[in-house]
């Protein structure tokens, strides 16, 4: 079982930048799959990135190709997220979520989830 918290989130104006970190605890780490998502009222989350903890291996969405990376400091236990360009559109609640390593392409079975933090983007 893993335990996740984000922190980062803020406003930001359009065209900056902004980096989400997302604290992980737990046992066996090692075993996940740790991804963020992002979510606005009245729809559905959205899948961003993910990153397989124990190769690296990475997977990005293609809502955010060529601007959010995805790393991770093994060392430190959290996971990062760089929004460069952001837009107006970016703003929502992001959360990371971790799932037991399985297929990268597979985004249902996420079972442990952050509490979210809140990214809005003025224009």
């Amino acid at each position: 079982q893993v335990q996740l918290v984000e922190s980062g989130g803020g406003l930001v104006q359009a065209g900056g930048s902004l980096r989400l970190s997302c604290a992980v605890s737990g046992s066996a780490i090692n075993r996940y799959d740790i991804g963020w998502f992002r979510q606005t009222p009245g729809k559905e989350s959205e899948f961003l990135l993910v990153i397989r903890w124990s190769d690296g291996n990475i997977l990005a969405g293609d809502s955010v190709k060529g601007r959010f990376t995805i790393s991770r400091d093994s060392d430190k236990n959290t996971m990062y997220l760089q929004m460069n360009s952001l837009k107006p559109e970016d703003t929502a609640v992001y959360y990371c979520a971790a799932k037991r390593s399985s297929n990268l392409y597979r985004t249902d079975d996420y079972a442990y989830w952050g509490q979210g933090t809140q990214v809005t983007v003025s224009s």
